[in-house]
């Protein structure tokens, strides 16, 4: 069934004759979830407290009992925090695929003339539009704690450019998480599995010259600790050498395992 109101009167072969169409069907889904978030102030304010909650904690209960040197710790924390933001957002896109899946939404799009990729892509670009948000609150309340930025604006459009690309990379993982498990509650813990030891067993909370040496090897080799400390690097106007490439690498290889495995499997989940 075609949706004039969505997509106009062009024909179904002049769709697919267009390579523009696919980008336009995937923003045409992102501001539908965009527009459904504004209209859902708890879903908003889930989203944004959680990092707010942690970068108090910390800041407040544990900051003072975590040595790392003469940085201080709001200035070392916040790093961690926008990755961890950005797990977290990963997370939700996860189970907000897994909920559209249960709702019969997924039905809906099946009998639209869209291409396949452009519900899931739909959906991490709006991850990415929403993060920002939330990164700047969070930005905010650092400010608020002591966070106090010695970066430059490129250091800064550098730090929020490995976090967008880091959080699309993790986007995938939660949507393709999603199409396998299909249940929202499986999504979530599955992810929170995931996330939070990665976060825990990075750079994000204490230094991990700080941790036994077995377990030192196993922080300084994860995702989660190049992302860290290139970003902390950045924001604090200190040379981040080679985290910025291995954030990209590893952003690009988690994308080209993930993002094709989301395609396949909600091919799959359409075609049932």
């Amino acid at each position: 069934m075609y949706d004039a109101a969505v997509y106009g009167s062009v024909t179904l072969p002049a769709r697919r004759a267009s390579l523009a169409w696919p980008v336009a069907d995937a923003l045409a889904i992102a501001r539908r979830i965009l527009v459904r978030t504004l209209r859902s102030p708890e879903e908003l304010a889930s989203s944004t407290s959680t990092p707010i909650i942690f970068v108090l904690l910390f800041r407040y209960v544990f900051g003072g009992a975590i040595d790392v040197g003469h940085t201080g710790y709001a200035n070392y924390l916040m790093a961690g925090i926008f990755v961890q933001t950005i797990a977290f957002a990963a997370l939700a896109a996860g189970t907000g695929v897994a909920q559209d899946l249960q709702s019969g939404l997924i039905d809906r799009f099946r009998s639209l003339p869209i291409g396949r990729s452009a519900v899931i892509t739909g959906r991490v670009l709006a991850t990415l539009v929403r993060s920002v948000f939330t990164l700047a609150l969070v930005v905010a309340v650092g400010l608020v704690v002591g966070f106090r930025p010695a970066g430059g604006p490129a250091d800064w459009m550098l730090a929020l450019g490995l976090l967008l690309a880091f959080g699309f990379a993790l986007s995938w993982v939660g949507i393709a998480a999603a199409l396998l498990v299909r249940n929202a509650e499986a999504v979530q813990n599955l992810m929170m599995t995931l996330v939070f030891p990665l976060t825990f067993l990075s750079s994000a909370f204490v230094p991990a010259a700080s941790m036994p040496a077995l377990l030192r090897v196993l922080v300084a080799n994860q995702p989660m600790t190049h992302v860290i400390d290139a970003v902390r690097a950045l924001v604090l106007d200190r040379p981040a050498g080679p985290e910025v490439w291995l954030t990209l690498a590893w952003s690009a290889a988690i994308v080209a395992i993930f993002a094709p495995s989301a395609v396949v499997a909600y091919g799959r989940a359409v075609a049932r």
